[in-house]
């Protein structure tokens, strides 16, 4: 059976708790890129999810973060 990314991510992640979700998105963020990808489909499961207002209000945290706070990219650390 060949599993593309997506469904990769999902199975991954299927049966965590939410404590354990947590875990991931925290130890995903601002982590090395190569968590991107995960971050993006949990990303798209959470906005498949959310009500029009949800969706609104996310979409306000971003653009207030790019435009109010910093126009940098948050700092990601680096291998030595």
């Amino acid at each position: 059976m060949q599993l593309n990314l997506r469904q990769a991510i999902i199975q991954r992640v299927h049966d965590k708790t939410n404590e354990e979700l947590r875990d991931v998105v925290d130890d995903s963020v601002g982590n090395a890129e190569v968590t991107l990808p995960g971050l993006g489909v949990l990303f798209e499961i959470i906005w498949t999810g959310s009500t029009e207002e949800e969706r609104l209000k996310m979409i306000g945290t971003l653009h207030d973060h790019l435009h109010n706070e910093s126009t940098e990219a948050p700092a990601v650390s680096s291998p030595s």
